[in-house]
């Protein structure tokens, strides 16, 4: 298990140094100079600045380092804790993320809760029903929850709930009402996933020896269902679960950009059209770490709710 833990664990930290380094050198490649951005979101023209004065601040800022020279700049800080500072505001990276992160993970979370209990509700129904053409049509919704943008959904869901009923804010962070539908618009892309996956593991597991076994000592549907077929077939959700916060994290960037919300997903599509390469190797670091995390938990999980894993672990 030691051996497994410190695998797992250099693989996590190898996924980060990737994320970082593709990241840097994407950001690098984009047909732009970040100077030009950044004097033109200070409301400053390039033009009218002379060749020492644009020197001067190339110099400042550290733009007139090599492209090697200054990954490594900034890897080595990053490596001591420290993300820098914004090329575009001159504000520690820090300090932005400080202010940015929690409306995020608040928004994450909401999120991430909703489409778990949404998605394992929609199949355990699903799963649960015995009239053929209303679970039909059940194991047909996730199909649309996957194929309508996010940012379709977040639109249509301000029309009606926003501007025709006046149940919810249409935009901002002021209270927890102005959560609720910027989490429901995340929630809806993995909670169709968590569905279409685990109504497919609920038709394999309804299929085991042990559900006959169970069916011959006496037990009732709804008994077996909860007791063995649950347990057994909520298993991928775990690994879903996992790769999903990588989807949270990108799906906020549209979603805070649609409700206007103040956090990190806006703060990365603000920092990558000014081309604050800072900001954006610091989220996603942060988005990566969380990803890699997550993932590791998963993973260390899996023994200890299914004991055949650990007991093949043990064999191997």
């Amino acid at each position: 298990m030691k051996t497994y833990i410190i695998s797992r664990i250099t693989q996590a930290f190898l996924v980060l140094w990737g994320a970082y380094t593709i990241t840097y050198v994407i950001l690098y490649l984009l047909p732009s100079d970040a100077l030009s951005l950044m004097l033109t979101a200070s409301g400053v023209d390039a033009d009218t600045l002379s060749a020492a004065q644009l020197a001067e601040a190339r110099h400042h800022y550290g733009l007139d380092r090599g492209v090697v020279d200054q990954y490594l700049h900034l890897l080595g800080n990053l490596l001591r804790g420290d993300f820098g500072a914004s090329l575009s505001t001159g504000s520690s990276v820090t300090a932005l993320l400080a202010d940015r992160l929690p409306q995020t993970l608040m928004l994450a979370g909401c999120a991430i809760t909703l489409s778990v209990a949404a998605g394992v509700g929609f199949a355990y129904a699903a799963a649960w029903l015995r009239w053929r053409p209303l679970r039909l049509a059940l194991r047909r919704l996730p199909a649309l929850g996957l194929s309508v943008p996010v940012f379709w959904t977040g639109l249509l869901l301000i029309q009606i709930f926003s501007f025709t009923l006046g149940w919810f804010p249409s935009m901002g962070n002021k209270g927890f009402a102005s959560l609720v539908l910027p989490a429901v618009t995340l929630a809806i892309p993995s909670a169709a996933i968590y569905a279409q996956v685990l109504m497919r593991s609920f038709d394999d597991v309804w299929g085991e020896s042990y559900i006959v076994t169970a069916r011959a000592k006496g037990l009732s549907r709804g008994q077996i269902q909860w007791r063995h077929v649950l347990r057994n077939a909520a298993l991928p959700i775990l690994t879903l679960i996992g790769l999903q916060i990588g989807n949270t994290v990108s799906g906020a960037v549209l979603v805070e950009t649609v409700f206007t919300r103040v956090g990190v997903g806006r703060l990365a599509q603000e920092s990558v059209l000014r081309q604050d390469i800072p900001v954006v190797l610091a989220v996603v670091t942060i988005s990566a770490a969380a990803f890699v995390t997550i993932n590791l938990i998963v993973d260390l999980l899996y023994p200890l709710l299914d004991p055949r894993i650990a007991r093949a672990a043990k064999v191997t």
